[in-house]
Protein backbone atom coordinates (compact mmCIF):
# COMPACT_ATOMS: atom_id res chain seq x y z
CA UNK A 1 0.00 0.00 0.00
CA UNK A 2 2.70 2.68 0.87
CA UNK A 3 4.21 1.64 -2.45
CA UNK A 4 1.55 2.22 -4.62
CA UNK A 5 1.17 5.94 -2.79
CA UNK A 6 4.53 6.03 -2.91
CA UNK A 7 4.28 5.66 -6.75
CA UNK A 8 1.55 8.09 -6.79
CA UNK A 9 3.16 10.73 -5.51
CA UNK A 10 5.86 10.45 -7.69
CA UNK A 11 3.67 10.45 -10.83
CA UNK A 12 1.95 13.38 -9.51
CA UNK A 13 5.11 15.13 -8.87
CA UNK A 14 6.55 14.59 -12.16
CA UNK A 15 3.48 15.31 -13.95
CA UNK A 16 3.63 19.00 -11.92
CA UNK A 17 7.29 19.69 -12.65
CA UNK A 18 6.81 18.77 -16.51
CA UNK A 19 3.45 21.05 -16.71
CA UNK A 20 5.36 23.55 -15.07
CA UNK A 21 8.22 23.90 -16.91
CA UNK A 22 6.57 23.96 -20.35
CA UNK A 23 7.67 25.84 -22.70
CA UNK A 24 5.77 29.35 -23.23
CA UNK A 25 4.40 30.27 -27.25
CA UNK A 26 5.17 33.28 -28.68
CA UNK A 27 4.08 34.73 -32.13
CA UNK A 28 6.61 35.05 -34.72
CA UNK A 29 8.58 38.32 -34.55
CA UNK A 30 11.79 40.02 -32.75
CA UNK A 31 10.90 39.65 -29.27
CA UNK A 32 13.94 41.65 -27.88
CA UNK A 33 15.43 44.16 -30.71
CA UNK A 34 18.61 45.24 -28.20
CA UNK A 35 21.87 42.97 -27.34
CA UNK A 36 22.97 42.51 -23.53
CA UNK A 37 24.59 45.59 -22.13
CA UNK A 38 28.25 45.54 -20.49
CA UNK A 39 30.25 48.31 -18.70
CA UNK A 40 33.62 47.81 -17.19
CA UNK A 41 34.15 48.27 -13.54
CA UNK A 42 38.04 47.56 -12.94
CA UNK A 43 38.58 47.88 -9.25
CA UNK A 44 35.02 47.06 -7.96
CA UNK A 45 36.07 44.90 -4.89
CA UNK A 46 35.71 41.03 -4.11
CA UNK A 47 33.34 39.63 -2.12
CA UNK A 48 32.69 36.23 -0.38
CA UNK A 49 29.66 33.66 -0.69
CA UNK A 50 29.99 29.84 0.89
CA UNK A 51 33.81 29.90 1.23
CA UNK A 52 34.20 31.48 -2.48
CA UNK A 53 35.67 34.91 -3.77
CA UNK A 54 33.48 36.66 -6.38
CA UNK A 55 34.83 39.71 -8.33
CA UNK A 56 32.55 41.55 -10.37
CA UNK A 57 34.53 42.35 -13.93
CA UNK A 58 31.59 44.18 -15.90
CA UNK A 59 28.51 45.14 -14.41
CA UNK A 60 25.69 43.38 -16.68
CA UNK A 61 22.24 44.07 -18.05
CA UNK A 62 20.31 41.65 -20.27
CA UNK A 63 16.79 41.23 -21.74
CA UNK A 64 16.53 38.25 -23.99
CA UNK A 65 14.46 35.44 -24.75
CA UNK A 66 14.91 32.13 -23.04
CA UNK A 67 15.52 29.39 -25.42
CA UNK A 68 16.36 26.49 -22.91
CA UNK A 69 16.83 26.30 -19.23
CA UNK A 70 18.43 23.36 -17.33
CA UNK A 71 19.05 23.09 -13.11
CA UNK A 72 22.02 21.56 -12.30
CA UNK A 73 22.27 19.98 -8.43
CA UNK A 74 25.33 17.61 -8.79
CA UNK A 75 28.30 19.20 -9.83
CA UNK A 76 30.43 21.18 -8.12
CA UNK A 77 28.99 24.77 -9.54
CA UNK A 78 25.96 24.03 -8.69
CA UNK A 79 26.98 25.00 -5.11
CA UNK A 80 26.94 28.73 -7.09
CA UNK A 81 24.63 28.48 -10.33
CA UNK A 82 22.18 26.19 -9.65
CA UNK A 83 20.30 27.37 -12.97
CA UNK A 84 21.57 27.57 -16.87
CA UNK A 85 19.31 29.95 -19.42
CA UNK A 86 20.53 29.65 -22.86
CA UNK A 87 19.15 33.10 -24.25
CA UNK A 88 18.56 34.76 -27.73
CA UNK A 89 17.82 38.50 -28.67
CA UNK A 90 17.66 40.05 -31.72
CA UNK A 91 16.76 36.67 -35.02
CA UNK A 92 17.41 34.36 -32.19
CA UNK A 93 14.25 35.90 -30.43
CA UNK A 94 12.24 35.54 -33.32
CA UNK A 95 9.78 32.21 -33.46
CA UNK A 96 9.98 32.06 -36.86
CA UNK A 97 13.53 31.42 -36.47
CA UNK A 98 14.18 29.09 -33.35
CA UNK A 99 11.50 27.15 -35.29
CA UNK A 100 13.90 25.33 -37.52
CA UNK A 101 16.91 25.62 -35.00
CA UNK A 102 16.70 22.53 -32.47
CA UNK A 103 18.58 23.90 -28.79
CA UNK A 104 19.79 21.72 -25.85
CA UNK A 105 21.75 22.02 -22.36
CA UNK A 106 24.20 19.47 -20.95
CA UNK A 107 27.15 19.48 -19.24
CA UNK A 108 27.20 23.48 -18.72
CA UNK A 109 26.78 24.21 -22.34
CA UNK A 110 24.34 24.91 -24.67
CA UNK A 111 23.90 22.95 -27.92
CA UNK A 112 21.93 24.14 -31.37
CA UNK A 113 21.59 22.13 -34.52
CA UNK A 114 20.05 23.39 -37.68
CA UNK A 115 18.95 20.63 -40.76
CA UNK A 116 19.06 24.37 -43.05
CA UNK A 117 20.51 27.75 -41.56
CA UNK A 118 17.31 30.07 -41.21
CA UNK A 119 19.54 32.98 -40.57
CA UNK A 120 23.62 32.49 -41.35
CA UNK A 121 25.81 30.90 -38.34
CA UNK A 122 27.57 33.89 -36.70
CA UNK A 123 24.01 35.46 -36.23
CA UNK A 124 23.36 32.82 -34.25
CA UNK A 125 26.03 32.47 -32.47
CA UNK A 126 26.37 36.38 -31.58
CA UNK A 127 22.33 36.68 -30.78
CA UNK A 128 22.64 33.60 -28.03
CA UNK A 129 24.46 32.46 -25.48
CA UNK A 130 24.73 30.20 -22.20
CA UNK A 131 24.52 32.19 -19.21
CA UNK A 132 25.56 30.39 -15.82
CA UNK A 133 23.48 32.60 -13.18
CA UNK A 134 24.60 32.69 -9.41
CA UNK A 135 21.40 34.23 -7.49
CA UNK A 136 22.61 37.30 -5.16
CA UNK A 137 19.94 35.99 -2.85
CA UNK A 138 17.11 33.28 -2.37
CA UNK A 139 14.18 35.90 -4.07
CA UNK A 140 16.21 36.27 -7.04
CA UNK A 141 16.78 32.12 -6.84
CA UNK A 142 13.55 31.61 -6.93
CA UNK A 143 12.63 34.26 -9.63
CA UNK A 144 15.24 32.11 -11.65
CA UNK A 145 13.88 28.66 -11.10
CA UNK A 146 10.30 29.81 -12.41
CA UNK A 147 11.45 30.92 -15.73
CA UNK A 148 10.08 28.91 -18.67
CA UNK A 149 11.75 28.81 -22.36
CA UNK A 150 9.52 30.92 -24.45
CA UNK A 151 9.70 33.91 -21.81
CA UNK A 152 11.41 37.22 -21.78
CA UNK A 153 13.52 37.54 -18.87
CA UNK A 154 15.09 40.73 -17.66
CA UNK A 155 18.92 40.12 -15.56
CA UNK A 156 20.89 42.54 -14.08
CA UNK A 157 24.14 42.24 -12.27
CA UNK A 158 27.89 41.31 -12.73
CA UNK A 159 29.53 38.98 -14.93
CA UNK A 160 32.13 37.67 -12.47
CA UNK A 161 35.22 35.17 -11.63
CA UNK A 162 35.26 33.17 -9.33
CA UNK A 163 37.79 31.53 -7.00
CA UNK A 164 38.02 28.76 -4.34
CA UNK A 165 41.07 28.40 -1.89
CA UNK A 166 41.98 24.73 -3.26
CA UNK A 167 43.28 27.20 -6.46
CA UNK A 168 39.67 26.54 -8.78
CA UNK A 169 38.20 29.20 -10.38
CA UNK A 170 35.37 29.73 -12.95
CA UNK A 171 35.11 33.15 -15.35
CA UNK A 172 33.05 34.96 -17.24
CA UNK A 173 33.27 35.43 -20.77
CA UNK A 174 33.37 39.17 -21.45
CA UNK A 175 32.30 39.25 -25.14
CA UNK A 176 29.16 38.12 -26.54
CA UNK A 177 30.72 37.16 -29.99
CA UNK A 178 32.77 34.00 -28.86
CA UNK A 179 31.78 30.28 -29.11
CA UNK A 180 32.94 27.19 -27.36
CA UNK A 181 34.33 26.54 -23.98
CA UNK A 182 35.00 29.80 -21.97
CA UNK A 183 32.62 31.32 -23.95
CA UNK A 184 29.66 31.25 -21.40
CA UNK A 185 28.83 34.05 -19.15
CA UNK A 186 28.87 33.61 -15.86
CA UNK A 187 26.53 36.29 -13.86
CA UNK A 188 26.07 37.03 -10.53
CA UNK A 189 22.45 37.68 -10.64
CA UNK A 190 21.48 41.16 -8.64
CA UNK A 191 17.28 40.94 -10.13
CA UNK A 192 15.64 38.76 -12.21
CA UNK A 193 12.09 39.50 -13.89
CA UNK A 194 9.81 37.24 -16.56
CA UNK A 195 8.37 40.54 -18.51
Amino acid sequence: MWFRFLLILLVLYGAYDLWSERAQAQAPGILVAEAPRQRDVTGLAAFARDGYRITPLAEFEIKARVLSKTRYRLDREAELAPIDLALGWGPMSDSSVLDRIEISQSNRFFYWRVTEFPIPRREIERNAANMHLIPADAAVEAALKSVRAGQVVALTGYLVRVDASDGWHWKSSLRRDDTGNGACELIWVESARSL
